[in-house]
Order: structure tokens, then C-alpha cells, then sequence
């Protein structure tokens, strides 16, 4: 039902979706047309976006399949991934058929707690002291106090942080298949109405930022928040130096260099080269809370020589995302988890180590690309539209500049390094009777003109005549004090 008009509409229906947009393209001025093709019903989306008006889309496309031998997820999978970006789905794809021909990645969830913290105001050092031994002694209502507000959610720990005339409580609720953000807070409310009523600490907020929710957090890189995962895989050799052109001493490298060094001097919180954007593409393209790929930024990625052959490893802290509810329900999405059959209850383990199996490919493909050169030309040749410039592969060594137009040819010689105790010049010219030293095995012959000729044109290009003044002799050159110098 509408309950106003225009952008004060409020409604839910086609109806109230089609005059919202109209109200917003005439405040506006802009053609809407193309939000307006939308394949989702408005009803069903009520829950999901307020003020609706259409629908952006994200390119889907996909990589794999990938061979996984995990706890939960077993077998071979096409990963569904929504990105603007070029060159990403095709690197994955890459990581991902490396990782194949190598006999395919391992994976294990090692944690599975969305977390919530409160902040309390209490009266003091003591009242924070009473108030936390409150807190250990009543454990049991405190559960039971969290069993009231949800039949899924399940308090796993509380761990108590007092500073000041504050009190920080980090409750890990076992979330089932959601994410569970929504059931962490319900709870953590409940449950601070209790303290509060027993000991007297009054709740501030029922984040106090230790959770830590959409925000890159040392404590979630330790403690974790989310599901914990870990994915590895073995990559001979001779696989990474066909497949990824680069040997494996320098892919270890460019990983420490860049990933654990460079990310360290930078302060930063996470230790890979791009997770976030495998974790976004996949976010996107399955209904996960796209604000949470922060917290998956968190991922450390390592790099290992063993017996010659490359270990590639990535842990992942905090996979925060569910099989159930939220985004999960609208039907692009739905079907995206389909694809990987993480659709529904009992799916959401599976779905965290797909989620770290697929970051692992992208951080092989790019530490391949990086260490070998080829990462600014695999994006001028896929990312863009017009190529303007010819990007050189960068472990190619540079070449030296063209000659100036306006220089001799002798100075074209010079260039080319035929002066010397080998070579002889007749009037700024080398002559037959010259010699050079053939770079490949040292020996002396001589050069014909023609050969001068050759290496100047293929290296250079032919140099302009010189410009002639009126009153002088033919090629006599146009330079600045000629008349003073020749009277």
C-alpha cells in the first residue's frame, strides 16, 4: 500500500517502485530507463532495499572449474563471480587451472563465531570487577537469555574487556547457515538488559567496535569473526615455470617482499596481494553483505621453496557470509549459489571454503604475474577498451632510445659502438677495411657498407639531410656563425 507520493512513496509494490523513479529521473533530469529493467520482484526485495527504483547489474561471469578436497566442500566447482573489473575472472581461471594441474587444493574451517561487543558504563575499576565476576557466575542465564530472542543462534564465549570507566564484552554467537549479524545483535541487546538489571552497567552501545564489524581490526585477524579457513596447494616446479612463467624462488620472493614486508612497513591488516577481490566478486554475485569484504581483506597469503617446488597457502580470519537469509534470498543470487550448490541450510561451511580455494587462485595467478612481469600488460590487453600505448613486458630490459632524426650517421655508428681501436672512420664514414668484434663468439670481420646500413635502419631511423642555405655550396650545413667563421 502507498503511504505517500512520489519520493515520499513508502510502498512496496510495482506500482510504488514505478512512481518512485519517476519522482526521482524528474527531480533529477536523468534517463532511468535501464534501472528500470529489473528482474526483481519488489515484494520480495522489501527486506533488502528500502526507496527501491530498479535494480543495478553487475557483470556475472565465472572461473574454473576448481578441484577442491575439503571437510565440506569436495569435488569440482564453477565459481560465480560479478565484477566490473577486467582481467580478474581470467586470472582466477588461471590460478585455478594451475592449482588443477597440480592435483587441485586442500581446505579446513578452523572457526566458526560471528561476534558482537557491547560497551557498558560502569562506576568504576571495583564495578567493572563485580560486574565481570556477575557475569562468570551466571553463565547459564545468560544462555538462556540469548535462547529467547533466537532458535538458531547459539552463545559460544564471552570474553570481557575493562578499560576505564568502561566495560567491553566480545560475546561468539554459533550462527548456523546465516551470517548472522542481525540474530549477534538481537541477542547481545537481550543480554545487556540483563547485566544491566543485575549489577547496575548500564549498556553505551551494543557495538563498541570490538566485534569488529565492517572495519579492518587486528582482533579479528587473531581471534577471527566469521568463519576461520584455511586453503593450500602444491605447485611442482616445472608447473609454475610453463604455467606461470616465473620460477619459484621469485614468485617466493615477490610474496615476501611485497605481501609480508611491504604490508608490514605500510601498517597495514592484511598480508596478500588482492584478496579483496576475488572475496567482492563473490560476494556480490551470491548475496553476501558486500561491506564485509574489509574483514576478508584480513587474509594472509604464504609462499614457501619445498624440495623445489612452490607451497602457496592463504588463511582467511574472517569469512563472514551465509546460505540463508539476507541477499541470499533474491533470485539472481539464489541461483548464483546454485551454481555451487551452497544453496540453503547445511551449505555455509562448504560455501566459506570455495570462498578461500577461490582466493588462493587469485593471489597464485597474480604473484605468477608480478614476479614474471606481465601484470601491467595482462590489464592493457584485457581491462581496456582503447590501447593506446604498447605496454613492455617489464622484466624485459630497456631499450635504448631512437636517435634523433637531426643527428649524422656518424653519431648513428657511435650509437651502435662501432668507434673504437676496431673501427676506423674515412671523412665521418666507416669504410670497407673496417673491422668489429662480432658479439656472439668474439670473432673480428669486416664491414661493408651495406652492413652499416643494415644495422642503422634496423635500429634507427635514416638520418634527415642537411638543410641547405641560399648563397653557399651544395650541403653546406645551415648552422648558427657559419658566415663568421668561413669570412
Amino acid at each position: 500500500m502507498t503511504d505517500g507520493t512520489g519520493l515520499k512513496n513508502r510502498g512496496h509494490t510495482q506500482a510504488d517502485v514505478d512512481e518512485r523513479r519517476a519522482a526521482v529521473a524528474e527531480y533529477s533530469g536523468a534517463d532511468l530507463d535501464t534501472i528500470a529493467k529489473c528482474a526483481i520482484d519488489p515484494e520480495k526485495a522489501a527486506h533488502n532495499c528500502e526507496n527501491m527504483i530498479g535494480s543495478t547489474q553487475v557483470p556475472l561471469g565465472y572461473a574454473g572449474p576448481v578441484k577442491i578436497s575439503g571437510e565440506y566442500a569436495n569435488g569440482e566447482f564453477i565459481v560465480p563471480l560479478a565484477t566490473t573489473e577486467g582481467a580478474l575472472i581470467a586470472s582466477i581461471g588461471r590460478g585455478m587451472s594451475v592449482i588443477n594441474a597440480a592435483g587441485g587444493s586442500r581446505t579446513r574451517v578452523f572457526g566458526d563465531y560471528m561476534t558482537r561487543a557491547p560497551v557498558l558504563r560502569v562506576r568504576d575499576l571495583e564495578h567493572a570487577c563485580q560486574t565481570i565476576q556477575w557475569i562468570d557466575a551466571h553463565e547459564e542465564e545468560i544462555k538462556a537469555a540469548v535462547a529467547g530472542t533466537t532458535s538458531h543462534g547459539k552463545l559460544a564465549k564471552i570474553e570481557k574487556f575493562p578499560m576505564g570507566r568502561g566495560l567491553y564484552l566480545r560475546f561468539s554467537f554459533e550462527t548456523g547457515d546465516a551470517m548472522g549479524m542481525n540474530m549477534a545483535t538481537i541477542a547481545s541487546e537481550a543480554v545487556c538488559r540483563l547485566i544491566a538489571e543485575n549489577t547496575g552497567a548500564e549498556m553505551v552501545s551494543v557495538s563498541g567496535n570490538m566485534c569488529t564489524d565492517k572495519k579492518p581490526a587486528a582482533i579479528n585477524m587473531i581471534e577471527g569473526r566469521g568463519k576461520t579457513v584455511i586453503a593450500e596447494a602444491t605447485i611442482p616446479k616445472q608447473l609454475a615455470e610453463e604455467k606461470l612463467h616465473a620460477p619459484v624462488h621469485a614468485i617466493v620472493e615477490t610474496n615476501t617482499r611485497k605481501n609480508l614486508i611491504g604490508s608490514a612497513m605500510a601498517g597495514g591488516l592484511g598480508f596478500n596481494a588482492h584478496a579483496a577481490n576475488m572475496v567482492a566478486a563473490l560476494y556480490l554475485a551470491t548475496g553476501q553483505d558486500p561491506a564485509q569484504v574489509v574483514e576478508a581483506s584480513s587474509t594472509m597469503t604464504v609462499c614457501e621453496e619445498v624440495d623445489g617446488d612452490l607451497y602457496i597457502s592463504v588463511r582467511m580470519p574472517a569469512v563472514e557470509i551465509g546460505t540463508v537469509g539476507g541477499g541470499t534470498k533474491l533470485p539472481a543470487q539464489s541461483e548464483a549459489l546454485s551454481m555451487i550448490d551452497c544453496k540453503g541450510a547445511g551449505k555455509a561451511r562448504k560455501f566459506a571454503e570455495l570462498v578461500a580455494v577461490t582466493v588462493l587462485a587469485g593471489e597464485l595467478s597474480t604473484l605468477g604475474a608480478q614476479a614474471a612481469g606481465h601484470l601491467g600488460k595482462a590489464h592493457a590487453d584485457l581491462g581496456r577498451v582503447k590501447k593506446r600505448f604498447r605496454i613492455p613486458d617489464a622484466r624485459m630490459p630497456a631499450r635504448k632510445p631512437l636517435i634523433s632524426k637531426a643527428q649524422s650517421r656518424t653519431h648513428a655508428c657511435n650509437q651502435l659502438q662501432l668507434q673504437g681501436p676496431l673501427f676506423r672512420h674515412r671523412r665521418g664514414r666507416p669504410h670497407r677495411g673496417a673491422l668489429r668484434e662480432d658479439p656472439h663468439d668474439g670473432s673480428r670481420h669486416g664491414i661493408h657498407r651495406h652492413d652499416i646500413r643494415r644495422d642503422v635502419r634496423g635500429t634507427l631511423p635514416r638520418p634527415r639531410r642537411p638543410l641547405l642555405r641560399r648563397g653557399y655550396g651544395k650541403g653546406t650545413p645551415r648552422v648558427p656563425g657559419h658566415r663568421a667563421r668561413h669570412g
